[in-house]
């Protein structure tokens, strides 16, 4: 398993979180109870902090990064599609950020919003509770985003990790 520390900054890790041999986490990283870091995702809290809540999956190839004046943060239930990137900016609880896309600096994405496949969300962006922000770069529709499809796949994520915890074998 990739986890580094730098220097002085160490990553903190649950011991109820899973993180696949192939994921890299660096720096100051900390990983809440029951999330998920999956292969090919990196961690890299060189600069600044990044903060993930319980239950959260990052999914695999996907980026998050931070600044030394703007941590990145993500808050619990939420779920980090394949091949995205987070810098600086706060993803609040029960959040799903579709494939493929970015949410940059000073960025807010509010509880029970979507973040559609490869949409760009600049720098300064709100994301409403409840919207859908879509394209490139993103434009917001309100009350668009399910809150049950969001909880669904945070869910379904608690239950990989567990079985890979447990069944996860290498065969070379």
């Amino acid at each position: 398993m990739a986890i580094y520390a730098l220097g002085e900054q160490e990553p903190s890790i649950s011991g109820e979180a899973f993180v696949h041999p192939e994921a890299t986490v660096i720096g100051s990283v900390t990983l809440g109870a029951l999330s998920s870091v999956w292969p090919g995702a990196v961690l890299r809290g060189d600069g600044g902090e990044i903060l993930i809540g319980e239950r959260t999956s990052v999914q695999d190839n996907a980026v998050l990064h931070t600044t030394p004046q703007w941590p990145t943060m993500v808050g619990d239930d939420c779920v980090l599609g394949h091949l995205i990137h987070l810098e600086g900016c706060s993803i609040e609880d029960h959040v799903l950020i579709g494939n493929g896309s970015m949410v940059l600096h000073r960025c807010v994405i509010r509880t029970g919003s979507i973040v559609a496949a490869n949409a760009v969300v600049l720098n300064d962006t709100e994301v409403p509770t409840g919207a859908i922000a879509v394209g490139t770069p993103a434009t917001i529709k309100e009350g668009r985003a399910r809150r049950k499809d969001i909880d669904e796949g945070s869910r379904e994520y608690i239950r990989r990790a567990i079985r890979y915890r447990t069944d996860l074998r290498r065969l070379d």
